[in-house]
């Protein structure tokens, strides 16, 4: 058994790790356009509900990591908000997430929506990306036998050097294969972060996370593009969690629509939200949410630091 000296990137400092010299790890990191699939394969490969998934395009706005581990290796897997043309400051941000995910994959997942064309920008990126790559033609459940094969044998010629998949993430049809073409492409390396770790994110972040996606679920519009949430209180007692969330829109009108008649909207998304923190960390929730008005946070430096979304270059 070999003593490794390391320095992880990512928040970790220099440690020592023992670890046994065929140890493998690395970072597996999801790209692709908005409602290409990328969360559902991320819960799918982690085997836990860490990314929130509606029918809706740029859900996931931060990085998130899952982690899996084995006796002899570690999985760190990576989701990433759409990739997109910025509009607002909010989506600077979010790219910012995707051009690191890309610089820094040991393993790079391209997921292409098989019902739609690629962005040739990303496709580009990916092109050039000297890591290993797996090309994942996903939601092949979608589309005619005939036309996933005609769109496979494209995507062998515009990617000679990478692994191709068709996949369905949804269906999970040919998704064991990832994890094994994987753990085959794994660099030697001792694990970045201690083994009984799943995922980097605090349990403050899955609940923002959770009740924005009630609000994507439930509203429509702007509404839930221009929604952004902030947990206030987190009280975990023995038998109750007691947690305060602030709902931020950006006008009164959305705040009006967001609280519904009577509060009927606002109820829904804390009653639906409050069952699934319920499952999620197995323990009586109490929730309360309210909603104020950061107008033009969206393009705001400060608001887009406080909530998270800031990043070195």
């Amino acid at each position: 058994m070999g003593v490794n000296l390391w320095l992880s990137t990512t928040k970790m400092t220099a440690e020592i790790v023992e670890t046994p010299e065929t140890h493998k790890a690395g970072f597996v990191n999801i790209v692709g356009k908005p409602n290409a699939g990328k969360s559902t394969l991320m819960n799918e490969l982690v085997g836990e509900r860490l990314s929130i998934i509606t029918s809706k395009a740029q859900t996931t706005r931060h990085r998130i990591l899952g982690i899996v581990n084995g006796v002899d290796f570690q999985i760190v897997y990576s989701d990433t908000p759409g990739f997109i043309k910025p509009k607002y400051g909010l989506h600077t941000a979010m790219m910012r997430f995707v051009k690191t995910a890309l610089d820094d994959a040991d393993i790079l997942l391209y997921m292409i929506d098989a019902t739609e064309d690629e962005d040739e920008d990303l496709a580009t990126r990916v092109q050039n990306a000297t890591c290993t790559r797996i090309i994942l033609l996903n939601k092949i459940d979608a589309i005619h036998p005939e036309s996933v094969q005609e769109k496979m044998r494209a995507l062998v010629k515009k990617y000679p050097n990478a692994e191709i998949l068709a996949i369905s993430a949804l269906q999970k049809t040919n998704t064991g294969q990832i994890f094994f073409k994987i753990v085959e492409n794994l660099p030697v390396s001792p694990p970045y972060y201690p083994k009984d770790e799943l995922t980097d994110r605090p349990e403050r972040f899955f609940v923002s996370e959770i009740v924005r996606e009630k609000i994507f679920k439930h509203c429509r519009n702007e509404i839930p593009y221009s929604s952004e949430v902030s947990v206030v209180s987190f009280k975990e007692e023995p038998e109750i969690i007691r947690i305060e969330c602030e709902i931020f829109v950006e006008r009164d009108s959305q705040k009006a629509i967001l609280i519904g008649t009577a509060g009927d909207m606002l109820k829904k998304i804390g009653t639906h939200a409050r069952q699934d923190m319920e499952i999620f960390f197995q323990k009586k929730i109490y929730l309360n949410l309210r909603v104020k008005i950061r107008e033009g946070w969206r393009n705001n430096a400060m608001w887009l630091k406080n909530f998270g979304y800031q990043q070195a270059e």
